[in-house]
């Protein structure tokens, strides 16, 4: 599955984001830690040359920790590129990441220290800037492309930070990063089929996570070897049915969708570093 799902105001951001980001000392860029490789943008590794910049693996409170671990280890060693896990609500992460990017920076005291955030769309980044400045400074919400302009916050320590769009490419390959950037909530819901989704996202938490399955849905007896059966059983059991009985897969696809989103079924990572060059494609 390409997915293609590039509004208008995307393309005005990326022209944007190439000459605001030489008129920076740095980049926070967020990504969703439960993908941190899917979520990446790899038009920011062209762009970014050069320019002092940390990952920051926000939604790490909903992450596998395990596998958090192991993606800090990969950035911080494998690609020399700093990285830190976070829960963007909270302040004493958020600073902490902060701090972090500002001690990179061959500071100036007399001038502001001007730090961009970025990333891709719903990864925290608004979250942050608002945790930060102990306001609402910046709009947040659970769908994608909230925020459409770049909106700049002074901070104490003479440091002001910009918020930008989140941007994606025009094509989303290989397959395996669409599907997981659809599951998390990275694109829109009317760019995927829920069904397609739940059905990747099932196989994953079969394979990965049958304890978070058991946990959540406790009525999955016998458990279910394969997608099908358990988007049908989670449907059968919370009333996602069509007249005669028939499962409403959409439905009942949605409802697993929303609860993978939101972290009722455990602290799940959609991909470890071992997934790297893997096409760990459903269909197989």
């Amino acid at each position: 599955m390409n997915i293609q799902w590039f509004p208008g105001h995307m393309l005005e951001t990326k022209n944007q984001l190439k000459s605001a980001i030489a008129r920076v000392d740095a980049l926070l860029e967020v990504v969703d830690a439960r993908l941190p490789l899917s979520s990446s943008n790899p038009f920011l590794e062209r762009i970014a040359t050069g320019k002092n910049r940390i990952k920051i693996l926000n939604k790490a409170d909903i992450a596998d920790p395990e596998a958090t671990q192991a993606w800090l280890e990969y950035f911080n060693r494998d690609m020399k590129l700093p990285a830190a896990a976070i829960c963007g609500t909270c302040l004493q992460d958020a600073s902490r990441a902060l701090q972090s990017m500002v001690s990179m920076v061959d500071r100036n005291k007399a001038r502001k220290t001007k730090i961009m955030v970025v990333g891709i769309p719903n990864t925290g980044k608004s979250t942050i800037l608002n945790t930060l400045a102990g306001r609402k400074v910046a709009k947040t919400g659970n769908v994608p492309a909230v925020t459409r302009h770049q909106q700049r916050t002074s901070l104490k320590d003479n440091i002001d930070i910009y918020d930008t769009p989140g941007i994606l490419w025009p094509v989303i390959e290989p397959r395996q990063r669409g599907l997981a950037l659809a599951a998390s909530g990275a694109i829109s819901d009317t760019a995927v089929d829920y069904h397609e989704i739940a059905h990747f996202a099932a196989q994953l938490l079969i394979e990965r996570y049958p304890a978070c399955l058991v946990e959540r849905y406790p009525f999955l007896k016998p458990f279910p070897g394969e997608p099908q059966a358990l988007i049908e059983s989670v449907g059968k059991a919370r009333g996602c049915l069509k007249k005669g009985g028939y499962v409403d897969f959409q439905k009942a696809s949605q409802l697993i969708i929303r609860d993978l989103r939101s972290g009722r079924l455990g602290r799940i990572s959609f991909e470890t570093p071992k997934d790297i060059n893997i096409d760990y494609d459903t269909d197989q």
